[in-house]
């Protein structure tokens, strides 16, 4: 089974998923933050894919982005520190990112090569419902990738049953229509938002992204939802860190405290 599917038998409610970006802050420090965060008890990581121009990203994942490319982090790179991960690393790992590097790398290339590594789902924004459909969807499936969706509170409730439709993991609900980061917390737009979503009773789950930065807002979002995803605020707690084990555990315990 694949390991986001059993994820979510094994645990409902209060799913903790962190972003981090590969390369960032140093060209290696990719494994030691997977290691860390699985050692804290977070259940599933999401790995950025850099990107020159993430425009769905807010400042602080774009300049994670620009030191990870000035550290020299490509897919290449992001995949040779992958392989073998597996025999350290047994939580979901989802990669996150913009067509166009993959598409540079070889769209074939790619889903193998994440395969191989032991990836089990892929989250691409600016990938389109229809040329997943159309293009995509068979490669997912036979390199046995779950293709992951994001929703917003702009789309129409026929497109997120089409989207729970074509779904077998688990679907990312954008919190708002703002960048990645943003600072303020959960509105009652927000809110009203996060409970028509849950009143769908749509047959995946589903985990809430884009401005989770703390216990309060993870934990008002877990009400709504099957989990959270904390990226920016994950970020900034690593920026600059001299002690990664150390100040990742900090943070982590600050949230599920």
């Amino acid at each position: 089974m694949n390991r986001i599917k059993a994820l979510f038998q094994q645990k409902e409610k209060n799913i903790l998923s962190v972003f981090c970006t590969a390369g960032y802050p140093e060209i290696n420090s990719l494994v030691p933050i997977l290691e860390a965060l699985q050692n804290n008890g977070v259940d599933m990581i999401e790995i950025g894919m850099p990107f020159s121009d993430p425009t769905a990203d807010g400042p602080v994942i774009q300049y994670s982005n620009t030191i990870a490319i000035d550290n020299g982090m490509m897919l290449k790179v992001l995949f040779q520190q992958l392989k073998g991960i597996r025999a350290k690393i047994h939580i979901p790992l989802v990669l996150m990112g913009y067509i166009n590097p993959a598409m540079q790398y070889g769209m074939e290339n790619f889903f193998k090569d994440a395969h191989h590594c032991g990836i089990d789902g892929i989250i691409i924004p600016d990938l389109p419902m229809y040329e997943y459909e159309q293009i995509y969807k068979s490669q997912f499936e036979k390199y046995q990738l779950e293709n992951i969706f994001l929703i917003t509170p702009q789309t129409s409730i026929e497109r997120i049953q089409k989207i729970d439709e074509m779904t077998n993991s688990f679907i990312y609900v954008v919190s708002s229509n703002s960048i990645t980061g943003s600072k303020s917390d959960n509105t009652v737009a927000q809110i009203q938002y996060f409970q028509r979503i849950k009143e769908m009773q749509l047959k995946n789950p589903t985990v809430i992204g884009f401005g989770i930065k703390d216990k309060s807002t993870f934990d008002t979002a877990c009400a709504y939802a099957n989990g959270a995803i904390i990226g920016s605020a994950f970020i900034q707690a690593i920026d600059k860190s001299n002690d990664l084990k150390t100040d990742i555990s900090k943070f982590i315990q600050q949230i599920k405290a």
